[in-house]
């Protein structure tokens, strides 16, 4: 299983909101790059980067710092947040990006979504936010009406390889993975699960690992130091 250290970005610094919650936002200090030169010093390997005024209100307002984060580490860089054309698409493929993740866009464009996965294959994820069942777009703030499951499983017959899946009452809060959501979703999936919400220890990561998860986002447990980056590693089963 594969760990993403995670970075939201607001005004070019690195920040967590509590459950979505863009007026419960914490700043972890001013230097994004700064933290994932630090990320890949302690062995990681891949880092997660969202654009929260993007992922808002559309657009890239953090575009050169999430650059100058693909352009200074050798870290695969998945990034999300705003990308809701083929432009913003390109863009971050274009500067390095591992893979760019496609949210609001994929709960209400469907060809649009076959399309880029058509197109650049591994290097389109979908991000599947949910509160209490239903995908949310636009930042969390508003609803898609679509239910997780049926969310996931028509993002499947798109061509989509990898789903990555917040539980939004659990992000931020340090109140542990939901696992058996996860194991549900990766029992009748066909590609790769990425969760994301709540991860805050060592016994996290091995049940996600345990329901057959891809992969696991790490946030705010790295910056309180609830949980050190070196030992989810080695939860995972990742080389440092």
């Amino acid at each position: 299983m594969v760990i993403f250290p995670a970075i939201d970005l607001i005004g070019g610094s690195a920040v967590r909101l509590k459950q979505g919650d863009y007026g419960r936002m914490t700043v972890f200090g001013g230097d994004p790059v700064g933290i994932a030169k630090r990320f890949e010093e302690e062995g990681a390997r891949f880092l997660h980067v969202v654009d929260l005024e993007g992922a808002k209100d559309g657009g890239r307002p953090n575009e050169a710092v999430i650059k100058k984060i693909i352009g200074s580490t050798s870290l695969h860089v998945e990034v999300g947040g705003g990308v809701r054309d083929e432009d913003a698409v390109k863009a971050y493929l274009d500067a390095g990006a591992y893979r760019v993740i496609l949210g609001t866009a994929a709960a209400e464009n469907e060809d649009f979504t076959r399309l880029m996965c058509e197109k650049y294959g591994e290097g389109i994820a979908v991000g599947a936010d949910a509160r209490d069942g239903i995908v949310a777009v636009r930042g969390w703030l508003e609803s898609s009406g679509i239910g997780l499951f049926d969310f996931a499983k028509k993002a499947e017959t798109l061509g989509v390889r990898t789903l990555i899946v917040t539980d939004i009452s659990r992000d931020g809060v340090l109140s542990g993975a939901n696992s058996e959501l996860y194991k549900k979703l990766t029992s009748s999936l066909s590609l790769g699960v990425v969760a994301s919400g709540g991860v805050s220890s060592v016994s996290d990561i091995e049940a996600l690992s345990r329901a057959g998860a891809a992969g696991a986002v790490v946030g705010k447990a790295l910056y309180t130091g609830d949980l050190s980056l070196k030992d989810a590693l080695r939860a995972a089963g990742e080389r440092i």
